[in-house]
């Protein structure tokens, strides 16, 4: 059987870092901008299109399911992004049924259920996110520690939003994941191999 990481993680976590560190000691496969890269390859759209969709939600209020069941109108917009979805959902299965893999966010652990990957969750306390955020982020440089702080929220609430839409299963919640790490006022590769023994 392959063996099948995927990670979920919050904002300026660590959550990248862990899964290619955690990918370059257990020797396997790296998948997080490649699935980006791998879509515009087959479809066409701009970068920053994809990456706009991957992680807003197309409608305010309901879950996939319950807009199918219903029978509410789809528009354009809504059905590119759920084209995108799809195709990205194809594209994160071939990945996981080619090798050993581990794969950052986009669902990820959801798609792959009937694999049955380990599942990571990555979090942290708001000052030690700004202070990766800073550590990492170019951007962030010019911002305040209110304004860092707002994007934060921002995205992480959008990330909950996208997942929550397609998988009606709350992003972050333990009970969806195997492990969950806080990696707060942690550096990241002093937990590698920690993770390992508890993966193997």
């Amino acid at each position: 059987m392959k063996r099948i990481i995927t990670i979920g993680r919050e904002f300026g976590s660590g959550g990248r870092e862990v899964g290619r560190r955690l990918a370059e000691k257990l020797n396997v496969a790296y998948y997080d901008r490649e699935i980006v890269d791998e879509l515009m390859k087959r479809t066409q759209l701009a970068e920053s299109y994809v990456l706009q969709v991957e992680e807003s939600r197309p409608l305010p209020l309901l879950p996939i399911t319950t807009a199918r069941t219903f029978g509410i109108p789809i528009n354009y917009p809504l059905e590119n992004r759920l084209s995108i979805y799809k195709q990205e959902s194809e594209i994160i299965r071939e990945m996981a049924e080619k090798s050993d893999c581990i794969i950052v966010g986009r669902c990820a652990d959801y798609i792959l259920q009937d694999l049955k990957p380990f599942r990571l969750f990555i979090y942290a306390d708001m000052c030690s996110k700004i202070v990766r955020c800073r550590e990492k982020g170019a951007d962030a440089a010019e911002m305040t520690d209110k304004e860092l702080q707002q994007k934060i929220m921002s995205v992480d609430k959008k990330r909950a939003h996208y997942y929550q839409f397609y998988t009606e299963q709350k992003w972050g919640d333990k009970a969806n994941y195997d492990l969950c790490i806080n990696t707060t006022n942690t550096e990241i590769k002093k937990i590698i191999s920690a993770i390992e023994k508890f993966i193997i």
